[in-house]
């Protein structure tokens, strides 16, 4: 069932408002982080004090920014066999290769992914438009994008529709919702990050309707229904924490796309 805006807006606003409260009494599971470079897997904010028209500031280059790329061996053997092509980022970054593992240890699927840390979802539709007319694609495809672009909500519709014009008719979309409150910034960014990320969950569920083969992996929800996960399962309110957020969210991908 579709969420209404009411239910998507009341429960974000209460999940940031318990995650800045729960900051405070953070456990010690929830400061395990993987170990990547100093800053690889942060938004690439520019350093300007603006928050920008919607609250949640300005977004950076990212074109530097760490990023885990299948070969194109890798990438043709998955869609050969019938896996699944992965777009992401930085949290992709931080947890494709355990997604893989447990994708393959679960029934044997291949995965191959094209995950770029800061980058906004413009960017992951770009990739996916490369591989598909390079390599074709499988019927499984999996977008785990949209952390990003909580700096410019607006634009954010019109990329799902684009990534659904790509795949086709025929085959399946899966997309990871999107969950930001990070707790570096100030109380009222944090707020307008929780809005914006409600935002374009509301546009995820908007472009469901238009699309029966967009299926959402409902990640903020399963974070929201018990608002001390928003602490134990992210690390700084964005990415999971290692390994208790990174299992919990990767088994929700696995057993969507295995389903």
């Amino acid at each position: 069932m579709k969420p209404n805006r009411r239910q998507i807006f009341t429960v974000g606003a209460a999940a940031a408002a318990a995650a800045t409260v729960a900051a405070s009494t953070e456990t010690a599971s929830a400061t395990t982080a993987s170990t990547t470079e100093a800053g690889s897997t942060e938004f690439a904010v520019t350093t300007s004090s603006s928050t920008g028209p919607y609250g949640s500031g300005l977004l950076g280059s990212w074109a530097g920014a760490q990023r885990a790329i299948s070969t194109p061996a890798q990438i043709q053997h998955t869609r050969e066999t019938n896996g699944v092509f992965m777009f992401g980022d930085s949290i992709s970054v931080q947890d494709g290769k355990a997604l893989a593992i447990r994708l393959l240890n679960r029934n044997g699927t291949q995965l191959a992914v094209h995950n770029w840390s800061s980058r906004p979802t413009s960017g992951a539709v770009d990739a996916l438009q490369q591989w598909a007319s390079t390599y074709g694609l499988p019927r499984r495809i999996l977008m785990a994008s949209g952390s990003n672009d909580i700096f410019d909500p607006p634009k954010f519709a019109a990329q799902v529709a684009r990534a659904m014009s790509i795949v086709g008719q025929n085959r399946t979309l899966y997309w990871v919702n999107i969950q930001v409150v990070r707790k570096s910034v100030a109380s009222t960014v944090q707020l307008a990050d929780q809005r914006n990320s409600s935002w374009l969950n509301m546009q995820l569920y908007d472009q469901q309707e238009k699309y029966p083969n967009l299926k959402i992996i409902r990640w903020a929800e399963w974070l929201w229904v018990k608002p001390y996960r928003l602490v134990n399962y992210l690390r700084d309110g964005v990415h999971p924490t290692v390994p208790l957020g990174q299992d919990a969210r990767n088994e929700l991908i696995v057993q969507s796309l295995v389903s």
